[in-house]
């Protein structure tokens, strides 16, 4: 009888590692979109969204000092802190994203151009989700985690018209 220890990441190549990162990605978004289902089920539409802010104020908050953590991003940095941390998010790994700049450097815009929530509602035939006071509730709280001093200020999110993104978020320093 022969016995491993560690695990199967451990002797993963590159290629395999992020295609493991993917699918972990993948896999928490489905866990997401599960419960919200489940919350749904029980407790209608708007009690769901209350508990998603509530579930989203947390983990937001706890994905950016996990990353802080992770990637040496000193508390207080201001926006290049920020751009750098939206850059890490698990979402990162399956929506399409960008951050611009005003010509001032005083505001960052964060743009999802791909939402893989809203991509599988639309093939699905369903509606866009309303996420734009849940989302308001994650930046937020991810932004002010990286920096207290960052205002969030969602520029467009569903139930918004569709610009050629999904959601436009603009954080300042204040």
């Amino acid at each position: 009888m022969s016995f491993h220890s560690g695990n199967a990441f451990e002797a993963m190549g590159h290629e395999d590692l992020l295609r493991a990162l993917e699918m972990f990605a993948k896999n928490w978004l489905a866990h997401d979109g599960c419960w919200f289902l489940a919350a749904e089920e029980r407790f209608g539409i708007e009690t769901a969204i209350e508990l998603d802010a509530g579930s989203w104020k947390r983990f937001a908050a706890t994905e950016a000092r996990r990353i802080m953590t992770t990637f040496h991003i000193e508390p207080g940095g201001g926006l290049p802190a920020l751009e750098k941390a939206l850059r890490l998010r698990l979402y990162a790994v399956i929506n399409s994203q960008r951050t611009e700049w005003s010509e001032d450097r005083r505001h960052l815009r964060f743009f999802m151009d791909v939402c893989r929530v809203q991509e599988v509602r639309r093939r699905k035939g369903l509606a866009d989700f309303p996420c734009k006071s849940v989302g308001t509730v994650e930046f937020e709280t991810f932004a002010k985690t990286i920096d207290p001093r960052i205002h969030t200020a969602c520029l467009h999110c569903p139930p918004d018209a569709d610009p050629g993104q999904y959601c436009g978020w603009e954080f300042t320093v204040v």
